[in-house]
């Protein structure tokens, strides 16, 4: 089994444990991809039912926790390809937030953004980690999110201050 990077407050690496070993202590490093389109949409993703944190709630188009030889960068490519069937460009890939999430575990979460025009039958959906996926109008996301965040994964607010930073978290 590929091991999960452990990092220090710094996001230094500190070791690298088994994912079922992690305590919620560990903090850990997580990438998303954040897509839009020139509609001035963005792509969001539901995660699939079998997932054991934020089961069925709406996220960033791809997401994934860094394993052992990966960076940030490497890790998002990798996810949006296995999770969307998307193929994500180093040159094209934007460094967007990074943000020191604390929810039922800690991690560093880095966003990456970038455009495609692509069509939702483009894109290759792997069931084991996406149910769902649709374009979102970035206004009316920021509302939906706004007004029910509980439809959201825990970490969506980092997310949403990315595509409108004008908003004002708590």
């Amino acid at each position: 089994m590929t091991k999960i990077i452990v990092v220090n407050e710094k996001d230094e690496i500190i070791g690298y444990k088994d994912r079922d070993d992690r305590n919620e202590t560990d903090i850990i490093r997580v990438s998303a991809l954040i897509l839009l389109n020139s509609k001035n949409q963005t792509l969001i993703a539901r995660r699939a039912l079998n997932k054991i944190l934020d089961s069925g709630k709406w996220g960033p188009a791809a997401a994934g926790t860094l394993e052992e030889g990966e960076s940030y960068l490497s890790n998002i490519i990798k996810e949006a390809q296995e999770e969307i069937g998307f193929k994500a460009s180093k040159k094209d890939l934007s460094f967007g937030r990074k943000k020191f999430v604390e929810t039922s575990h800690k991690y560093f979460l880095q966003i990456f953004i970038t455009e495609t025009n692509l069509p939702l039958q483009n894109f290759r959906i792997y069931r084991k980690e996406v149910s769902e996926i649709r374009w979102v109008q970035v206004p009316e996301l920021i509302a939906w999110f706004k007004k029910k965040p509980k439809n959201f994964t825990a970490s969506f607010s980092t997310v949403a201050d990315t595509l409108n930073p004008t908003r004002k978290t708590a």
